[in-house]
């Protein structure tokens, strides 16, 4: 009995006097202050997409502890502390084992070092010699006392070396294997366990025999402790090694440096990107802009619209290459939409009851006007619909629709949905908006874009894992869906004879910018949006480009690698219906009997509003005839008179019509008692240019005189869409031509009454 009191004394002056040790080492020598970690951007599987080093020049990625692989763990345990679990930070028995081994060779071979001496060592660096081995043991016992067995773990998978300037297992299989430790092999996580122990020495990319040694001896240890069974050892040690180099991953570059300035401090950065959909994208973009002139780049954005989360950012074709602009960032530079915003704008003229899917526009010479637009390609079309008005990109119809439905309103509409405008044309919205008279941001426009497969709502684009989504209304759901449907166009067919009844499933629009600055190209599928700009970061104009041409392409490119995707579903709200040209109303409603309806056209309709034809002049005409079937008023004749309504294209649109759709054909002749009516009927017509005639081309320039006859008041004169300047009857107005080539000619008097002509130069 005295025995055991003996005993218990001793081990409590014992338990008494390591108390007062730590708490005097707490007292006189602290915790060494951890080192800083590097910054991690990451992918949404926590891969690393780029890394910033830290104070001292490392690259050491934080990791915790259920990041790690179980093999791993079973790796590192077995060959470096099976007794880890057990043991107070110092093992006894491996310390005696050490010390023999030392004794016998009479030098420090062993060390017999727990993994929190490890720590110990790593966390407050000592000579290998009998003071520096107290010092380690000290520490573990301070560790020990402090910190649980989990946090000591973490400490070693944050603070181990892997030779140079790699810090911490996350950074060592980044780096030498260029994946997540969660995707080693056993072969791969065998040489991690093994490399902190010479990480000089043992570092694959400069001694491959020497670290494939070190890894098999690991892989043998496992199947002698019985961890492992002998097959999985023979397998791993099967695998061959590669000497890998050391590079720090640089994926998503300019999103990561956009998110580190965002949060300097922050050690892990976690995004929303698919890291095998960036990779993937990178290099198409990379390859993709090769082909094109030095000084281009591109940026691509790819959003899921369910979520709002960024999959995709490349803000340039090439980081690191400098004629091509690659540290700008193209995703955040503010540039000119072109003709991007038009689907917003027919998506908002449809839900305010302004127009159908297949409403009459009047792509003709804006006669009275002080805004003169011209088409991208030149010329005039006459009568379009709004369905090809924006599947081809006209200008004219658009500033046409924008008039009516107020520029006020639309640029309020899309600010408010979150769509940002910059510039004098967003402080005071003007038509020319239309057209890119304002600048926005890629990423800006992909959150609006996404509202066409989003019932009309946008979203902000997240970058971040865990954002909150920001949601806005922009349109209804209907209106969305006749905008989405409008433009989901197979690119290998006309837009002139596209079908509405088409099963393709990826809406797309492109816009170039004034002086070719860049082109746009946007898509949207019911999963994803897509934006592509490519230009000059410089804003400098590339002659050539265009949405179309240069930024479509890469569109196709980037949907079809993300796969096939579902066709968008029709709200109930929309309906398909027959109409009638030139009214634009129902082809049942009264006005369209008795030869009224010229043109039936098969439009989308919203909540079953169809709205008729927007024109500056009547478009059904109520007028009186007498017996002789001639056009009268009571007024001037005083026989019988029977009423009539007629249909009439809008006076703009003649030049464009067959003969018998036009006025003169469509009106009945004037009662010769009816002298005002005359008047009316005047018409004018082009006559010092042949239609399809053909010139001579002389150098410098061609000069051309342009006169016409009839018609009231001025002539304004227009050349391939391009106002050239305004002449009176029987005089005049010299225009110089200096190139060869096809031209519309084209002439509009003070009441409307218009006439065109084409000819070629040769």
């Amino acid at each position: 009995m005295r025995v055991f009191k003996a005993i218990a004394k001793v081990g409590s002056l014992l338990a008494v006097l390591v108390l007062a040790l730590l708490l005097l080492l707490d007292h006189f020598y602290p915790m060494p202050r951890q080192q800083s970690f590097s910054s991690v951007v990451l992918a949404s599987n926590a891969q690393v997409l780029r890394a910033f080093s830290n104070d001292r020049q490392q690259w050491r990625y934080p990791i915790d502890n259920d990041q790690v692989p179980e093999h791993y763990l079973s790796l590192l345990l077995g060959y470096e502390d099976r007794w880890f679990y057990q043991h107070f930070g110092v093992n006894p028995l491996s310390m005696l084992r050490a010390a023999w081994q030392n004794f016998r060779a009479a030098r420090i071979v062993s060390g017999g070092s727990t993994l929190t001496m490890q720590v110990a060592r790593l966390i407050d660096p000592h000579q290998r010699s009998y003071r520096g081995k107290l010092k380690q043991l000290l520490r573990a016992l301070q560790l020990e006392w402090h910190l649980d067995k989990a946090q000591i773990l973490n400490l070693y998978l944050n603070l181990a070396p892997y030779g140079g300037t790699l810090i911490g297992v996350q950074a060592a299989s980044s780096s030498y294997f260029s994946k997540g430790l969660d995707q080693l092999t056993d072969a791969e996580a065998a040489l991690l366990a093994v490399l902190p122990q010479a990480p000089s020495r043992l570092r694959p990319d400069r001694h491959l025999q020497a670290a494939q040694q070190a890894r098999d001896k690991v892989l043998r240890r496992m199947s002698k402790l019985n961890i492992w069974s002998q097959q999985r050892v023979a397998d791993a040690l099967q695998e061959p090694l590669f000497a890998y180099n050391q590079r720090a991953p640089l994926i998503a570059p300019l999103l990561a440096r956009r998110l580190k300035k965002q949060c300097p401090d922050c050690e892990k950065i976690y995004t929303n990107i698919d890291i095998e959909m960036q990779q993937q994208l990178e290099m198409l973009v990379s390859d993709y802009v090769a082909t094109t002139p030095q000084g281009l780049s591109a940026a691509l954005l790819v959003m899921e619209n369910a979520s709002g989360a960024v999959r995709s950012y490349i803000g340039s074709a090439d980081f690191f290459n400098a004629k091509r602009f690659g540290h700008v960032d193209m995703v955040q530079a503010v540039r000119s939409p072109g003709s991007t915003l038009k689907p917003f704008l027919y998506a908002l003229a449809i839900d305010r009851g302004l127009i159908h899917s297949q409403s009459l526009l009047q792509d003709t010479p804006r006669y009275k006007k002080a805004y003169r637009p011209r088409n991208f390609s030149g010329g005039f079309n006459g009568p379009v619909s709004v369905t090809q008005s924006l599947q081809r990109s006209l200008n004219i119809p658009a500033v046409q629709v924008l008039e009516q439905l107020g520029a006020d309103y639309f640029a309020s509409k899309l600010q408010f949905a979150g769509l940002k405008l910059k510039g004098p044309g967003a402080d005071k919205p003007n038509v020319s908006m239309i057209l890119g008279g304002v600048g926005t941001k890629l990423e800006s426009l992909v959150g609006a874009y996404s509202a066409l497969a989003r019932s009309g709502l946008t979203i902000k684009p997240k970058l971040l894992a865990g954002e909150a989504s920001v949601e806005r209304y922009l349109l209804s759901p209907g209106a969305a869906w006749i905008s989405w449907k409008m433009l989901a166009i197979n690119p290998a067919q006309s837009s002139r004879h596209s079908s509405i009844d088409s099963d393709w499933r990826l809406a797309w629009k492109t816009g170039t910018s004034y002086g070719h600055r860049e082109a746009w190209a946007m898509g949207v599928s019911k999963k994803w949006t897509i934006g592509v700009w490519v230009g000059r970061p410089d804003a400098s104009s590339s002659p050539g480009i265009s949405g179309r041409k240069t930024a479509a392409p890469l569109l196709f490119k980037a949907y079809r690698a993300l796969g096939i995707d579902k066709l968008l579903k029709k709200p109930d709200t929309v309906s398909q219906q027959q109409i009638c040209w030139p009214l634009g109303t129902s082809v049942n409603a009264l006005q369209n009997t008795a030869n009224n309806c010229l043109q039936k056209k098969q439009a989308w309709i919203l909540d079953d509003t169809i709205p008729p034809t927007l024109s500056e002049t009547d478009t059904l005409v109520h007028l009186w005839r007498n017996l002789n079937g001639e056009r009268a008023e009571p007024a001037c004749d005083f026989g019988p008179l029977q009423s009539s309504s007629i249909s009439l294209w809008p006076v703009t649109l003649e030049p464009w019509l067959s003969s018998n759709w036009r006025r003169a054909a469509r009106l009945p002749a004037s009662s010769a008692e009816c002298s005002q009516l005359l008047a009316e009927q005047q018409s004018i017509k082009i006559t010092s240019v042949a239609g399809q005639s053909l010139y001579q081309f002389k150098a410098p320039s061609l000069q051309l005189q342009l006169l016409a006859e009839g018609g009231s008041g001025s002539f304004q004169w227009y050349l391939n869409g391009i106002y050239q300047g305004v002449s009176r009857a029987g005089k005049a107005l010299t225009v110089s031509l200096k190139g060869r080539g096809k031209y519309q000619l084209s002439v509009v008097d003070l009441q409307g009454n218009s006439d065109l002509v084409n000819f070629l130069v040769e």
